[in-house]
């Protein structure tokens, strides 16, 4: 299993994260829930409307952390954004609940991928494990 994939399976465990991005010089954080993998690329969803998209465009830098079991993950990296219509299509298939806010043929789904990831799988009793995708 790659990399890439350790960290996409312990996401879709844990079936929820949290996103931080910064706006000016405050950190904001929310829960997110969306995850796929797609094409070799781990994709995060969200909407063009939303301030979150606003403040990765001003700063694709964020950071993500997930929780399960005494083991977290943390991945830092570059958001970019896909406006392809295939993994926006991926995207609803995987969440069908989503279908109710987003279309593929809207202007307001965004699909983002990591680039220069770093992800971090840690617990209080081993050694960081460092993963760069």
């Amino acid at each position: 299993m790659t990399g890439i994939e350790r960290v996409y399976n312990f996401l879709e465990e844990t079936q929820s994260y949290f996103l931080a991005t910064v706006e000016g010089d405050q950190p904001r954080c929310r829960v997110f829930g969306t995850a796929l993998l797609y094409n070799g690329r781990l994709y995060i969803q969200t909407g063009k409307s939303k301030d979150v998209s606003k403040q990765i465009a001003a700063n694709p830098k964020v950071e993500i952390c997930a929780w399960k079991d005494s083991k977290w993950l943390r991945v830092a990296g570059e958001l970019v954004n896909d406006d392809d219509h295939e993994v926006k299509v991926a995207m609803l298939d995987k969440m069908p609940s989503l279908k109710g806010l987003y279309s593929a043929d809207d202007d307001n789904m965004q699909m983002l991928y990591f680039k220069n990831a770093t992800a971090t799988f840690s617990s209080f009793t081993e050694a960081p494990e460092v993963l760069n995708f």
